[in-house]
């Protein structure tokens, strides 16, 4: 059976490859393009302040709890038809999300929204793995990729503010059509379907146990931030989550042909990597969300500048991920990449966002933190997504890529809950200890800014901890032809 070691000759893989990045942007931009519009909606349509988050939150629920499903589809009846399907059904769900007359279509929407990027984001990875398998440009084209999936979600601030200023939040979602209509459509020209050739049937009980394990954590984390950790949603959500997906674990290693394969997360630099995106996307969480508040309640700036202000985080991580996969990583390897990146990480947090004031400005305290960021994430992503479905059965290719989404989802679900429940708790004790101190409220919410961001220097330094640990030290992904998988990621 070929493997995913296979060299691939597809005369046409940069083009392949601009698509899969349209497709993925698309998908990761999603996620934060809706937050700059909720103020908008929200007066537009009459929802309440209590009911805003469930706009986003429907579509990390079906997003997170389904992309393990995705990605096995794919890898059995072909990732062609799961990425169209998926850019056909994302398009559809935008759509109807923008022409949404009410609180419950525009939710609807986004669930469905969720559940087509679920098809749709593993089968852009795995198609790039496929398509790049063996040949020498490898290294480049995961570069690029991960610049793409690094920095959509500033981008996706930038154009929410862009499209909500000059248009309506409505734009937010109808400017999906405009990227996945015409990639769908290049997309039945420039991809070959590669369907699993003895198609085994789905591990039903498997797939049941995933998704409802991946649903309730996503979930669980969701109601924390909303309620309260001790609420009793909360509490049995969480519960529900961690039994069920013990028991998918348990089940994987008694079927013949399992959902997920273990040996795709049990491999020291497969495993290292998961884990490394899971930790990294849950940091960088604080980033875009405390410092759009600072940004917007603090400094003043409008959505549209707002976005602008990210431009230059955004700007390194476009040029330094395709330098550190081509130039960097074949020097050093993937441990000191990585080491790299999550001490970047802590530096930007420790030395400048923590320090926030509320008369801090965006050149001083802003600005440098972002730089050191724009250089730090793509030394974890760029080298953590090309090892994370390295050396993988080109037919498992959908699901190892599968897990790359799953560890950015619940990352950020995790991250959601808890550095928000950070900065409201620190927030709500400067305001009791400081009563009646002149510029209280300011005060008391950069206060919470900078406790959250000391919170995620400890997060960090864990990854930097667990990278150390974990991963290998000899593992170079451009070197996968030379090597075999024993001693590639021994």
């Amino acid at each position: 059976m070929p493997d995913a070691r296979t060299p691939a000759a597809e005369p046409n893989r940069w083009a392949v490859l601009a698509l899969i990045g349209v497709a993925q942007l698309m998908v990761v931009l999603d996620a934060t393009i809706v937050n700059i519009a909720l103020p908008s909606a929200q007066r537009d349509l009459g929802f309440s302040t209590g009911n805003r988050q469930w706009i986003v939150t429907a579509y990390a629920l079906a997003f997170g709890s389904l992309l393990l499903v995705g990605g096995k589809i794919g890898d059995l009846f072909g990732r062609k038809w799961t990425f169209v399907g998926g850019l056909i059904g994302f398009s559809a769900a935008s759509f109807l999300g923008g022409l949404a007359p009410s609180f419950g279509v525009l939710v609807a929407a986004r669930a469905l929204q969720g559940a087509f990027g679920a098809l749709l984001a593993p089968s852009a990875l795995s198609l790039l793995t496929v398509t790049f398998a063996g040949s020498s440009e490898r290294a480049k084209a995961f570069g690029i990729f991960a610049a793409v999936a690094t920095a959509g979600a500033s981008v996706g601030l930038l154009l929410g503010g862009v499209l909500t200023d000059a248009l309506s939040w409505r734009w937010c979602l109808y400017v999906n059509l405009l990227i996945a209509v015409p990639a769908a459509f290049f997309a039945l020209r420039l991809i070959v379907n590669e369907a699993q050739p003895q198609r085994p049937r789905i591990d039903l009980v498997g797939v049941v146990l995933a998704c409802a394990g991946l649903f309730a954590i996503v979930f669980g984390f969701s109601k924390a931030e909303t309620d309260s950790w001790q609420a009793t949603a909360t509490v049995i959500s969480l519960a529900a989550g961690v039994v069920l997906l013990v028991a998918f674990v348990l089940s994987q290693q008694r079927v013949d042909q399992p959902l997920l394969p273990l040996h795709i997360v049990w491999n020291r630099a497969r495993g290292g990597a998961y884990a490394s995106i899971a930790i990294a996307g849950s940091a960088i969480f604080v980033v875009f969300l405390f410092l759009t508040f600072f940004m917007q309640q603090n400094l003043g700036y409008s959505p549209l500048r707002t976005g602008v202000a990210f431009l230059p985080m955004t700007g390194l991580i476009f040029i330094v991920a395709p330098t550190v996969q081509t130039k960097v990583l074949p020097r050093l390897g993937v441990r000191p990449i990585i080491l790299t990146g999550m001490a970047l990480g802590a530096i930007a947090m420790l030395a400048f966002f923590a320090q926030l004031t509320p008369s801090s400005s965006y050149v001083s305290h802003v600005l440098p933190g972002l730089l050191i960021i724009g250089v730090g994430m793509p030394c974890i992503f760029a080298p953590s997504f090309a090892t994370a479905t390295l050396n993988v059965d080109r037919y498992e290719a959908g699901v190892a890529s599968a897990m790359v989404n799953t560890c950015q989802q619940v990352g950020g679900a995790v991250g959601t809950a808890v550095f928000s429940t950070i900065f409201a708790n620190a927030a709500s004790s400067y305001a009791s200890s400081h009563a009646g101190t002149p510029g209280l409220a300011a005060a008391a919410e950069v206060h919470g800014y900078t406790t959250a961001f000391y919170a995620a220097t400890v997060l960090f330094v864990i990854g930097f901890l667990v990278a150390l640990l974990v991963l290998p030290r000899r593992i170079r992904p451009q070197q996968q032809m030379a090597a075999e998988p024993a001693a590639d990621l021994a």
